[in-house]
């Protein structure tokens, strides 16, 4: 015997519930175990409008075929419905990578301007030291986009959207990764040849001055002395500037002429600061012969405080 619950079931006159193609095969099964019918179930409509009138029907069957049949359907409801979709968790935000960093990194301007920059002061060296003995003379230099390039270092704290911080600089000066800044090697090795003492005067710290020493020497950057920053002392460079020239460092045990300070700052030069400019260009006369000036767009004096 075969039974029909609803006029829109199943042609084939089996025990239908829902529209279209076969139920979950284990409702269907407890259902004809308990009813001992052919029970036919289909998916679409378990849970839907046509449920609820089915559920009314099966009300009208035996009390105990049909609190049966009821488990199953709400058995299927459960079974059928869509687990909730996690809420996607936005990625944050790529940091952007300032455009200074980008231009010392990328740009061959950059490192057009910074080999135009050394031709410039080997030049004006080379027109200098004309007639002078050697070890009579020296250049100072700064070392920090001056001789050294820390790009990286600007980079990885852009990506990580962070300032600059001395314990952040530290711990990238210990890992001695700095590289020459183009046009650097070739004009301190002019400048040795030549018979001119070398003095890099740097805002490094006394205690980051050994591993700075070490990135000289792996690059093979000639210097004579590099004269750091006290820990404790303050960061004006013209004292150790008066130092170089009355023959109290290690590039010279007797005075010797300055002829030329190469620097990306304009505290890397002797008494100027940046109210120079204020001065009008008088100031400013010795850059392009006894002051060369390399381009540092990321950071330097003339940052806000």
């Amino acid at each position: 015997m075969t039974e029909t619950l609803a006029s829109d079931g199943p042609p084939n006159g089996d025990v239908g519930v829902g529209d279209e193609g076969d139920a979950p095969p284990q409702a269907a099964a407890t259902m004809a175990a308990a009813t001992g019918r052919r029970i036919r179930m289909r998916p679409n409509d378990t849970c839907g409008p046509r449920a609820i009138r089915r559920a009314g029907m099966i009300a009208a069957m035996p009390v105990r075929l049909s609190v049966v049949l009821l488990l199953v359907l709400g058995a299927a409801c459960r079974s059928a419905a869509p687990l909730p979709t996690p809420a996607a968790v936005p990625a944050p935000p790529a940091a952007t990578m300032p455009d200074s960093i980008r231009w010392v990194r990328d740009a061959a301007e950059y490192r057009a301007a910074t080999l135009q920059a050394y031709r410039l002061a080997t030049s004006a060296v080379e027109a200098a030291a004309a007639g002078r003995q050697a070890g009579s003379w020296a250049v100072v230099l700064d070392a920090d986009e001056t001789v050294l390039n820390n790009v990286t270092y600007q980079m990885e704290r852009a990506q990580q959207g962070l300032p600059y911080s001395s314990e952040s600089w530290a711990a990238w000066v210990r890992r001695r990764e700095a590289t020459p800044i183009p046009g650097a090697a070739a004009f301190l090795g002019r400048v040795r040849a030549l018979g001119g003492r070398i003095a890099i005067v740097t805002n490094r710290l006394q205690s980051e001055c050994a591993d700075t020493a070490a990135v000289f020497e792996r690059h093979q950057l000639a210097h004579d002395a590099l004269l750091c920053r006290p820990d404790a002392g303050p960061s004006d460079k013209n004292p150790r500037f008066d130092a170089v020239a009355s023959g109290r460092t290690p590039a010279s045990a007797t005075p010797v002429e300055i002829i030329a300070f190469v620097g990306d700052n304009i505290l890397d030069f002797p008494r100027l600061s940046q109210q120079s400019a204020l001065a009008g260009e008088a100031a400013l006369a010795p850059f392009g012969t006894r002051f060369i000036l390399l381009p540092n767009p990321m950071y330097g004096s003339w940052q806000p405080r």
